[in-house]
């Protein structure tokens, strides 16, 4: 046994409680992490479509944006 080693610790020199509180903020934090990545994912995708349609992006997005300059313009008319 190496001589810095502790009873009641393991290799990573934690105790069990301590071993138990790190396991515990290392899955909450994991958790978090992907609930991000989901919503970011998500946002991403209603904004572009990782297939694109027939048109392709740009289309779409043309159209969108004259669809929008439309409606603005009837409004200030």
């Amino acid at each position: 046994m190496p001589s810095d080693y502790k009873a009641g610790t393991s290799i990573s020199g934690l105790t069990e409680n301590e071993a138990k509180e790190f396991h515990n903020l290392f899955v909450s934090s994991f958790i978090g992490f992907l609930a991000v990545a989901v919503v970011a994912h998500f946002l991403v995708w209603q904004w572009r479509p990782w297939l694109p349609s027939v048109k392709g992006y740009t289309t779409s997005m043309i159209d969108g944006a004259s669809t929008l300059a439309h409606h603005v313009i009837a409004l200030v008319a």
